[in-house]
């Protein structure tokens, strides 16, 4: 998951005078029939090997579409200033990739135009990422994959101790507590002061009937006392309010943890450590019967209001092809990552068996502002609040909501 920009909370009030300007006098107005030869795309693949694997996806459309590409990859922490500083100077992308999570504040400033003024087809996309890019009814952008938490486990050790991959929470405490020995814990999660933390919650919230228009209720309050009492009972580690998801993954291929809670992506660097056997199953249940829901993570392509007519059509038509069956299948392969049309499945998951689990969850997993649009943030925050005040005794799980949205 790449994390939200904090620069976006307090950032977006400034981009819609300045996305309007960008559309109005000064922008060109092109005719939508003007013959386009070149796109201008922004994103924050800057790391290998993404940056290459998108590349290849970017340059395998343009030459379908017979453009070239000039691309500009920053830091994901520094996008959403970059959008911002391309805005006032009127000089915005045709083609701009944003964190599925920051597209409906930006669809809300007047940025981006709707796919469907271009003809662009949305049908049989996973429905969280199309929540995701959804603004008042209107579908902005388009994810060729996506990805979300699940449960890894160290095979050797559940089948040293006779452990088989637990499917409900007292499946998991169970192992957790068995699993726990020595200088190695049977858990390992993060729960960071930072979205990193709310995004691992959500799991045990949202499969537990938790809303995030309600953080007071009962069934939010179960979900946090059922991770509190992992840390409280020695299962899982009191450095999880510190560690990162990457330490997470560090503490697990060091062999310090049986067990943990992460997503797809860590997959490349722990194929950096071969002694470690592992598998992945969907995150546990409370209950038997109850269906596992994750959030969902991946990045959404988008046509920014640029004011050329005939660029934007171009570029919604680039958006509609990175996002092919061709495209989604080649990206997930690479990138272990997960095709947002479900229909691609089942052939994703023959070529890719060790997603199998991820890619079950996605078909259920939930955009995390698909409730709450643009108050998301604020709500993230009061989520990894309320589980840093729980984790470390401060408040109850069933205060702990409550303190964290008067701090």
């Amino acid at each position: 998951m790449k994390k939200s920009s904090l620069t976006c909370l307090m950032a977006m009030a400034a981009i819609a005078p300045l996305a309007l300007t960008a559309c109005g006098g000064g922008g060109s107005q092109a005719a939508a029939s003007e013959k386009v030869d070149s796109l201008t795309v922004l994103d924050y693949y800057n790391n290998e090997p993404d940056k290459t694997h998108i590349q290849g996806a970017l340059d395998k459309c343009a030459a379908q579409l017979g453009v070239t590409l000039k691309r500009e990859t920053v830091p994901g922490k520094d996008l959403i200033q970059k959008v911002l500083q391309r805005s006032s100077s009127r000089t915005l992308p045709d083609v701009l990739m944003l964190d599925n999570p920051d597209v409906q504040e930006i669809a809300a400033t007047g940025g981006l135009a709707p796919l469907d003024d271009f003809g662009v087809d949305t049908s049989g996309f996973a429905q969280g990422m199309l929540d995701a890019a959804t603004y008042e009814g209107k579908v902005y952008g388009l994810a060729p994959t996506a990805n979300t938490l699940g449960l890894f486990y160290n095979k050797e050790m559940l089948a040293a101790a006779g452990i088989q991959p637990p499917k409900t929470w007292d499946e998991l405490k169970a192992a957790a507590s068995k699993l726990t020995t020595g200088d190695r814990y049977g858990l390992a999660f993060s729960a960071i002061a930072t979205y990193e933390g709310s995004w691992q919650f959500l799991p045990f919230m949202w499969t537990n009937g938790g809303e995030e228009t309600d953080l007071k209720s009962p069934k939010v309050a179960e979900a946090l006392g059922f991770v509190d009492g992992l840390v409280a009972s020695g299962s899982a580690s009191k450095s999880v309010v510190n560690w990162s998801q990457a330490d997470v993954r560090d503490q697990f291929a060091a062999g310090k943890a049986a067990m943990m809670i992460n997503g797809p992506w860590q997959i490349p660097s722990l194929a950096k450590t071969p002694n470690v056997k592992w598998e992945a199953v969907q995150v546990p249940v409370n209950a038997q019967g109850q269906t596992p829901v994750a959030p969902l993570g991946g990045e959404v392509w988008t046509v920014p209001q640029t004011g050329n007519k005939a660029k934007q059509a171009k570029s919604a038509e680039l958006v509609a092809c990175i996002s092919s069956d061709e495209n989604q299948l080649a990206l997930a392969k690479e990138r272990f990552t997960v095709p947002t049309k479900t229909a691609l499945a089942g052939e994703y998951v023959k070529a890719v068996p060790e997603m199998a689990a991820f890619t079950e969850q996605v078909a259920n997993a939930q955009s995390r502002t698909g409730k709450l649009g643009k108050e998301w943030p604020k709500t993230a925050t009061v989520m990894y609040t309320a589980i840093q005040l729980a984790l470390t005794d401060q408040a109850s799980p069933q205060e702990a909501f409550t303190k964290a949205e008067a701090k």
